[in-house]
């Protein structure tokens, strides 16, 4: 896979010169770049990484106010891990306190999904919120050894299966209304099944003797279901479709990526010509100076098909270049993941 290296370096420098602000679409950029900083070494890439958090630092940071926000707790575990500095765990911790202590739950501590502090969707669970709050909340608990914390995050993966995997399909919904109790316009959308398979792909690789927590046996049922069922809806190009069982809906990159980096996580020898079709399709959407293309705009449950047939795909995302970074940086590491068989 060292054909790829060149190219994660044209993704990260194409990456580093994007303006993105401190929320999600940079948590998702900048997860990628420290997951390409895994898989390469590239010391410049962590160094990229670290100056323009500290530039953040020093113009002052947003206060933590929703879900969204954490996806910058990522890079800053990364960053911690990689330098020893304290200042970043400070700034993951301040993330950490919103998720435990003050972001909006209903019923069994589901995190209510929040992209301002507006409260703008009361009582939904999105499959936005495990990439944005539950696998982070895990890597702090493993960090922290906080079996507390560890078993919160654990039970947000309980429960958004619960709420938005299909039983029958093994697809996922894009949310859930528990006021109204029902997944509103009821679609698949391709970037959730992302969030959701490509999170759940990672709880073994995080969690220490994942097997002995109950609730673990649900997330590995559940990712071994969903990819059973995506496998059969890849396009002809190795891609998947912003709606997954719509075929006049577009194929979607950034939906795409997530949904093989969690395929190549997984290790399934029975997925490898899937991998390998989807790593074919996602190069021939990479411009020549790094820019991913195809990938959806920011997304909220639309009414209808149409709402996310349109939603438009013109532009450079941050979220577009980290899961394809996710993607790229996995396959490079391919290798050293292995099927976990029954679990």
């Amino acid at each position: 896979m060292n054909q790829l290296l060149p190219i994660i370096e044209k993704v990260v420098d194409r990456t580093m010169r994007m303006d993105l602000t401190w929320d999600w679409p940079c948590g998702v950029a900048y997860y990628g770049i420290c997951e390409a900083y895994k898989a390469t070494g590239e010391k410049k890439y962590l160094d990229l990484l670290k100056a323009r958090i500290d530039e953040y630092r020093e113009l002052g940071l947003p206060p933590v106010s929703t879900v969204n926000t954490c996806a910058m707790g990522h890079s800053m575990i990364t960053l911690f891990e990689e330098t020893e500095d304290e200042v970043y765990w400070e700034i993951a911790l301040k993330k950490l306190d919103y998720l435990r202590n003050k972001a909006p739950r209903f019923g069994d501590g589901v995190i209510q999904h929040t992209v301002s502090a507006k409260n703008d969707f009361p009582e939904q669970a999105w499959a936005d919120t495990l990439f944005m709050a539950a696998l982070f909340m895990l890597r702090m608990g493993v960090k922290m050894q906080d079996e507390d914390l560890k078993n919160d995050a654990l039970n947000q993966y309980y429960w958004h299966i619960k709420y938005l995997q299909d039983p029958t399909m093994g697809l996922w919904y894009h949310g859930y209304n528990n006021i109204t109790q029902n997944h509103m316009s009821g679609f698949f959308w391709g970037r959730a099944n992302a969030w959701a398979a490509y999170t759940m792909s990672q709880v073994g690789h995080y969690l220490p003797e994942a097997y002995l927590y109950p609730r673990f046996m649900d997330v590995a049922g559940s990712v071994n279901e969903q990819l059973a069922a995506l496998k059969l809806l890849q396009t002809e190009n190795g891609l998947w479709r912003t709606l997954l069982d719509d075929p006049d809906s577009y194929e979607e990159i950034s939906a795409s990526c997530g949904i093989a980096a969690a395929m190549t996580a997984r290790g399934n020898p029975l997925h490898r010509k899937y991998v390998q079709a989807a790593l074919q399709g996602v190069l021939d959407n990479i411009s020549s100076d790094g820019r991913v293309q195809n990938v959806s705009g920011g997304t909220a449950i639309m009414k209808d098909r149409e709402g996310y047939r349109n939603i438009s795909r013109d532009w450079i995302q941050g979220w577009g270049q980290g899961l394809a970074l996710t993607f790229l940086s996995a396959a490079v590491m391919a290798e050293q993941f292995r099927s976990d068989g029954a679990l």
